[in-house]
């Protein structure tokens, strides 16, 4: 009897002990069967493979930091270095083949018997011969070259300008009797400023920039603003000063509509000549304070030309020997005293 309770007594315990219940109603499929105490040899319970991850085939892959390593970028700094050196040994031999070239086309020259005036082109069966020698490639370095290029044109459109305000004051003449003043001052103004502004401002700008003169620079200043200021009174067209500028373009308009119009388009040309001079004066303003000129440059190449000039000299030895001369008589008429 004891014999018997105490087999009974681990069934007992396992159905009706509360942990025993709740461990044998969570363990895996199969240890139920399974009975540690039985003299039967069972089966063990099947082991539960864990599931693994699949090997990834991608290889792994370093994501690039932002910043670049500091050689990188000691690397780079010396390559713009380098490409900087290398861009102004190009422009310095530019420059050297330029001067080179330059060299030799005046040595040339010179073996031919000196440069000939070849401005203005005139026919070689026209009495008067050219007055100036004029070659931008030749003279002018080749950095100057462009800014001198369009002086020289817009010398020309306002030359062109004057010629059509003849005829623009003639048409006005023809329709308003009594602006004959204004027909006869605008034949004036064009042969009086052609030849004046190549002369007194072009031909300066020319020589300052072929010879990197501060005293042609400054002549060519002065006179450029007198220039300026004729331009602008042009542009207004004052009713008896010779030029078809806006005011006299309206008088006219209301005589003759077509002759009006071409007044119009007359002071529109001085209008353009005004702005250009203006946006060209400082372009070569900007240009004369790269060439390293000034004040007193000038005033320096002012003496040594006005020194070296031959009347000067003779007009000096002259005012000397004077001089000396009178000093000589006084002191001997002192002497005989």
């Amino acid at each position: 009897m004891r014999g018997h309770l105490m087999s009974c007594a681990p069934a007992y315990r396992k159905h009706h002990d509360p942990s025993v219940t709740q461990v044998t109603r969570n363990a895996p499929p199969g240890l139920e069967e399974y009975n540690p105490f039985s003299d039967s040899k069972s089966a063990p319970p099947p082991k539960m493979k864990m599931p693994t991850a699949a090997p990834s085939t991608q290889p792994a892959i370093m994501k690039p930091t932002e910043e670049s390593p500091p050689y990188n970028q000691i690397a780079k700094e010396h390559a713009l270095a380098q490409a900087e050196l290398l861009k102004r040994q190009e422009e310095l031999e530019r420059k050297a083949a330029e001067l080179d070239r330059r060299e030799r086309e005046i040595q040339s020259l010179n073996q031919a018997g000196g440069r000939k005036n070849n401005w203005p082109p005139l026919p070689g069966t026209f009495p008067v011969g050219p007055c100036f020698y004029q070659d931008f490639s030749v003279d002018i370095p080749v950095e100057f070259q462009k800014t001198v290029k369009i002086m020289y044109y817009l010398w020309m459109f306002h030359a062109v300008t004057l010629f059509v305000n003849v005829f623009g004051c003639l048409a006005w003449f023809c329709v308003d009797g009594v602006r004959g003043v204004d027909f006869g001052l605008a034949i004036l103004w064009f042969l009086l400023f052609t030849p004046c502004s190549f002369v007194c401002w072009y031909r300066p700008l020319y020589g300052a920039f072929r010879s990197d003169s501060s005293f042609r620079f400054f002549v060519f200043f002065f006179v450029y603003i007198c220039q300026f200021a004729v331009h602008v009174l042009q542009a207004a067209g004052f009713q008896g000063w010779g030029n078809c500028g806006w005011i006299s373009a309206l008088t006219g308009l209301n005589k003759n509509i077509p002759v009006g119009i071409m007044m119009i388009i007359i002071a529109a040309l001085f209008t353009a000549s005004a702005v250009i001079s203006l946006v060209m004066f400082k372009k070569v303003h900007g240009l004369y304070r790269t060439t390293g000129a000034s004040f007193e440059k000038a005033q320096q190449e002012f003496a040594t030309g006005v020194m070296s000039n031959k009347t000067v000299q003779t007009a000096a030895a002259n005012a000397a020997t004077t001089a000396a001369s009178s000093a000589a008589q006084n002191a001997f008429k002192a002497n005989q005293m």
